[in-house]
């Protein structure tokens, strides 16, 4: 399973055809305390780069990004119910959608861990 990093702290966990979304424990830490998530319904259709979800903290809201082009074939259910999940898990539980990737080629122009643990160094 390969997982790669977004600048704007989206993951996105590829196995096979199928790439699961969520952000990453950095995104969740600036966010606060999560409490509302929307996610994408299935057969919506997601651009690299483009909006796919929703998520309100107490001190703000944020679009999720769609780190590669694919259709939607789930969204987690059980975060309208329970947001804080993507606080207690956000790299794991507090995933918000699935996509089938498009272009596999996309994952390419994205961080690996390192890569993306350099990147957040550096923010600070």
């Amino acid at each position: 399973m390969t997982t790669r990093f977004t600048k704007e702290h989206e993951w996105i966990k590829v196995d096979g055809k199928v790439g699961t979304v969520g952000i990453t424990q950095f995104a969740q830490g600036q966010l606060g305390d999560i409490v509302f998530v929307e996610v994408p319904a299935v057969g919506k259709q997601v651009k690299a780069g483009g909006e796919a979800a929703v998520v309100e903290s107490v001190k703000a809201a944020s679009e999720v990004y769609s780190p590669v082009s694919g259709k939607v074939v789930e969204g987690n259910a059980a975060l309208p119910d329970a947001p804080e999940t993507v606080n207690s898990d956000p790299e794991g539980k507090g995933w918000f959608f699935k996509v089938e990737l498009s272009d596999p080629k996309e994952l390419d122009g994205l961080m690996d861990q390192a890569a993306y643990e350099k990147f957040c160094a550096e923010l600070h």
